[in-house]
């Protein structure tokens, strides 16, 4: 079957959906998640023959690698989801006009979503997960890194549709080659939005090739700023865990600014990252700081590429701020608006800090990595949009509805 045929077959499919109640769609969801259980260990068994092709030193590899715990962890993703209100047919507003027309406005399905996505099996599941709980088809292009997992996920899927007796054309998978990426940007009239997952060079070639309206989930530039009124203890904790926890992940902290005035803690504030074997780029100020106490093997002087760089592995900046407008201006100059955060005891300086900083989500006192959406209660997530159009940060369920108006009359003509 060809891309063309693909598409058409998911187009027609999609029509079937707005049939299926909320109660058969969570049966599916919960029977999807203990098939996904059941079937890990052939899951386990595709997944090695994906990493078996890439570099275990390749910041790709921790998204590619696919494990008991991570596979608990999608069906755990999976429950979530089924758990959490229909976000259909909701009445978003409601009004009588002097004429006595009655005007309802209820949210419903944005249609068929395309995702093009790279070395990340799970997406494929949190995806069609959070589209089909919202009334959605859906079709996949992932990259070749990934072709055997997500060919078993998604064979995986469609065999528990077949056993509920729905049309399993509602979700596509389409063949890794960059040309099937082609012709889904250009699948007008089959598809109504596109969301790219992955490296920014994926993101912007899909935003500047699309005929289809994309929603832009853009890279991960992350910063933290530690105030001058900065607590250290809560501090090198944040830092740690939002540089190391998983470092591959679009969250993850890519450059700690410091204030001037407590350059003197910033050896102990990243202390802890030599035992992840974090290798830090510092400007010429942090760099004496820590010159003394950090590894020599693991400490860089910072050049111009050290900054606006989302590293995606062991790696960090640091920059030394003589006030808050310096660190604001250099958040300003390299942010890519996805998650900014600052760590301070003073209310009003983080209070300033969330009103200037432009970002789809804003810290103070706690890590990045809670930029999820299963962490924000929201199921799983489909991406995280950096625009502002539609949709900004987590996207889960109530993001792939849109809405339309109903009009209810007793022979009312206009004049």
């Amino acid at each position: 079957m060809n891309c063309t045929e693909q598409l058409y077959k998911v187009k027609e499919a999609s029509r079937s959906m707005c049939l299926l109640d909320s109660d058969k769609i969570n049966k599916v969801l919960q029977q999807l998640a203990i098939s996904l259980r059941e079937a890990k260990d052939l899951i386990i068994e595709e997944n090695k023959k994906d990493l078996a092709k890439m570099s275990i030193h390749d910041p790709k590899y921790d998204r590619l690698l696919l494990d008991e715990e991570r596979i608990e962890g999608i069906a755990s993703d999976i429950e979530n989801t089924l758990r959490l209100p229909s976000p259909l047919g909701r009445e978003l507003s409601k009004k009588t006009l002097d004429n006595q027309l009655e005007i309802k406005k209820i949210s419903v399905p944005l249609g068929t979503i395309g995702i093009i996505y790279e070395a990340r099996p799970n997406v494929t599941l949190d995806v069609f997960a959070l589209c089909f709980k919202s009334g959605n088809a859906c079709v996949l292009k992932g990259g070749s890194d990934a072709e055997f997992s997500n060919k078993a996920l998604v064979s995986l899927i469609k065999n528990t549709l077949e056993l509920f007796e729905i049309d399993s054309d509602i979700i596509q998978l389409l063949p890794p080659e960059r040309e099937a990426a082609k012709e889904l940007m250009n699948a007008v009239g089959f598809v109504d939005v596109l969301i790219p997952r992955g490296s920014q060079n994926l993101i912007n070639s899909v935003r500047q090739n699309s005929k289809v309206p994309v929603i832009e989930t853009g890279a991960g530039i992350v910063h933290t700023y530690f105030d001058k009124d900065g607590d250290l203890n809560k501090g090198k904790d944040i830092v740690f865990n939002a540089k190391t926890r998983r470092v591959s992940v679009c969250n993850a902290l890519d450059c700690l600014i410091i204030h001037e005035d407590r350059i003197f803690d910033l050896a102990a504030l990243v202390s802890n990252l030599q035992e992840k074997q974090v290798e830090i780029f510092a400007d010429e100020v942090a760099y004496n700081a820590i010159k003394e106490s950090y590894p020599k093997s693991l400490l860089n002087k910072a050049d111009q590429n050290s900054f606006g760089t989302e590293f995606l592995s062991h790696k960090m900046s640091i920059k030394t701020a003589t006030n808050f407008e310096e660190a604001i201006d250099h958040i300003y100059k390299y942010s890519s608006k996805h998650s900014e955060a600052i760590i301070s005891e003073n209310s009003n300086t983080i209070n300033k800090f969330s009103s200037v900083v432009d970002a789809a989500a804003i810290y103070s006192n706690t890590s990045t990595a809670f930029t999820d959406g299963a962490q924000f209660g929201l199921g799983a997530e489909i991406g995280i949009s950096t625009q502002k159009l539609h949709a900004r940060g987590p996207m889960a369920l109530e993001e792939l509805t849109s809405y339309k108006w109903i009009i209810i009359g007793d022979g009312q003509v206009r004049d």
